[in-house]
């Protein structure tokens, strides 16, 4: 009776055991999940202009090794909202796009007959984005015509290069307030065996006699 009982201890011990090891194997497997992407909050920001006042609000990235999981590249899920407070715009018609080769949108070159505000990344590899990074226009960059777009987004990079990623744009026609929200955007980028930054902007041009063009930039950031 005493040897039944002593084998039953031993039986529920190993039992035990192993369930504590099934326990602690899991434990570190889900720490290791979570280690495997870095959330990045980003701080709101807010920039008044000539006629009017750009936000940002609840801006975040996601970082995670490359799709392609080729060592050279990253993954970053872009989210956020801007608005723009426009107050005074004189009424205009979309049209004809004045940007190189006719591009769709300003892009940050130039108006195509209206007001607007557009928002995206700049994106470099091995580049520190300093406040004066967007300089007369982004012909070239990357761009997409929705935060809503299927798919990862490409973005190949060499060393010193930098290159601008449109989110969306809107008109603006008349005075009132313009919201652009964008939720975990996904962006791919590649090439970039060293360190790559990141760094929102938003752009409001108003046309007219009294032309003006405002920025706001959110803070760099690195990709990894």
């Amino acid at each position: 009776m005493s040897e039944n009982r002593t084998a039953g201890l031993r039986r529920a011990a190993r039992v035990a055991g192993i369930g504590a090891a099934a326990s602690v194997a899991f434990g570190l497997l889900s720490t290791g999940a979570a280690n495997a992407d870095t959330f990045v909050p980003l701080p709101d920001g807010q920039k008044v202009g000539p006629g009017v006042t750009i936000k940002r609000i609840g801006e975040h990235a996601v970082i995670s090794p490359s799709l392609s999981a080729n060592g050279a590249g990253r993954t970053a899920w872009l989210s956020g909202k801007v608005a723009a407070d426009v107050t005074d715009t004189p009424a205009g018609t979309v049209g004809p796009n004045n940007g190189p080769t006719n591009a769709p949108g300003s892009n940050n070159s130039s108006t195509h007959g209206a007001s607007q505000v557009n928002t995206g990344y700049i994106i470099g590899c091995q580049v520190n984005i300093a406040d004066n990074a967007i300089s007369a226009g982004i012909s070239g960059g990357v761009s997409i015509t929705g935060a809503n777009a299927g798919g990862s987004i490409g973005v190949n990079l060499g060393p010193g290069q930098v290159t601008f990623l449109q989110i969306n744009s809107k008109d603006i026609l008349e005075a009132g307030t313009y919201s652009i929200d964008y939720k975990d955007v996904p962006v791919d980028v590649q090439g970039c065996a060293g360190y790559a930054q990141a760094r929102a902007y938003t752009v409001v041009e108003i046309i007219g006699d009294h032309y003006s063009k405002t920025t706001l930039y959110g803070q760099p950031f690195s990709l990894g």
